[in-house]
């Protein structure tokens, strides 16, 4: 029995389930598991790539080309026309950080070209676009590249 609904307030959490306690419980004997099979069983789940006797569908598709998820270097982005609030001061990966323009967990930065920028920075990250380096030094800014801590294997 959910004691929200009993008392009508969202109380914002789930009560557990308290299974196997008799009969008069509505969850006694199997456990609201029905009587057998591997679905009765403790431990069953988890196992979604399983199909029965059926050859999964991981198994039937053809696997080709070249994959480079191990070594992917991911980058986050900003465009240079969010870094105007941060005029007079260096913009780092840690700055963007607090602002919240980055989340906590980013590890490499890349500015981006789209916007427009007026104001003389000096930006710190490990890479920039093109676009986005000509944008600052147009300002006035500069344009510093920041030696990435670990390699591209672990970023």
């Amino acid at each position: 029995m959910d004691i929200a609904k009993v008392v009508g307030v969202d109380v914002g959490r789930k009560f557990k389930r308290r299974v196997g306690r008799g009969s008069g419980s509505g969850n006694g004997k199997t456990s609201g598991r029905g009587s057998k099979g591997a679905a009765s069983r403790t431990g069953f789940g988890g196992l979604l790539h399983r199909e029965g006797g059926q050859m999964p569908l991981i198994r039937r598709l053809p696997k080709r080309g070249f994959r480079n998820s191990l070594f992917r270097v991911s980058y986050e982005v900003v465009n240079v026309d969010r870094l105007a609030d941060f005029a007079g001061k260096p913009v780092t990966p840690d700055v963007l950080k607090e602002a919240g323009l980055l989340p906590r967990s980013a590890k490499l930065l890349k500015i981006l070209g789209n916007g427009e920028l007026a104001a003389k920075l000096e930006v710190h990250a490990h890479a920039f676009s093109s676009s986005a380096r000509k944008k600052i030094e147009d300002a006035g800014g500069s344009a510093v590249v920041i030696a990435a801590k670990c390699g591209p294997e672990k970023a």
